[in-house]
């Protein structure tokens, strides 16, 4: 399993994924989920989440078709908009999850190859655009009223980014919540595992903001996991005690 969740705010796109991948509780292994490429008028990221052999080949078509898009085309650095790259992953996702599923025909409890991701980036003249691209290829695009996406195991980070979501907020401010979300899914889920990658996106620069590796030691990481478990109890205890006779007298 794995966790990433991408965010749009005004300033730009703030994205942060874990590297964990398992097969079994004796088979635990650190893999990238976040990739990104840019050229002087665009910048490109994804996530991924799901069978990792299935990600690993999209993502390695993807550099293939980039290192000469030129001659390799359909390439993502060749679309005109983020909607047609949203489109040209998402019809290589499905590609991908129907040739595999294809060669294990037959084969009773064969592996599943489900995958989905992210897209974001922005090119010259244009917004940046947020995309989730599901395995059957279709793909939804983030908005004022969705204005986030999570892929993987999404339940326990979810409700800290709706409260605490504002689209206002500063990128130090955003990577701050989404830490936050991290956090409350590795304490519930051991699928879901250290180091984290994160990077942000800013409006109308076509290179990274601010690109980061945080390991499971880092001081700054460590102190947000602790203060926020300190503040939960605090808001606990500080709510109204539950009384017995209250109840019994309203029954």
């Amino acid at each position: 399993m794995t966790y990433c969740v991408g965010m749009m705010l005004d300033r730009g796109i703030v994205m942060m994924s874990d590297t964990r991948t398992n097969s079994g509780v004796d088979n635990i292994s650190v893999f990238r989920k976040m990739f990104h490429w840019s050229d002087p008028d665009r910048i490109i990221a994804i996530m991924t989440a799901g069978n990792l052999a299935t990600t690993q080949a999209v993502v390695s078509r993807l550099e293939e078709r980039n290192k000469a898009p030129e001659d390799r085309e359909p390439s993502i650095l060749k679309c005109t908009t983020m909607f047609q790259v949203a489109n040209l992953v998402g019809e290589l996702l499905r590609a991908t999850i129907e040739e595999r599923q294809m060669s294990t025909d037959g084969q009773s409890g064969g592996p599943r190859f489900t995958a989905s991701m992210i897209v974001a980036g922005q090119i010259e003249g244009m917004e940046p655009r947020l995309f989730l691209i599901y395995p059957e290829g279709n793909f939804i695009e983030a908005s004022a009223d969705t204005p986030f996406f999570q892929i993987g195991e999404t339940k326990y980070g979810r409700p800290i980014i709706i409260r605490g979501y504002d689209r206002t907020m500063s990128f130090e401010e955003g990577i701050k919540l989404l830490m936050v979300s991290m956090d409350s899914t590795l304490a519930a889920n051991l699928s879901v595992g250290m180091p984290l990658d994160v990077l942000v996106l800013e409006r109308d620069r076509f290179e990274p903001l601010h690109e980061r590796r945080i390991m499971a030691s880092d001081p700054y990481f460590q102190e947000i996991s602790s203060s926020w478990s300190d503040a939960l109890r605090t808001a606990f205890h500080s709510l109204p005690d539950y009384s017995f006779e209250d109840s019994e007298s309203e029954g």
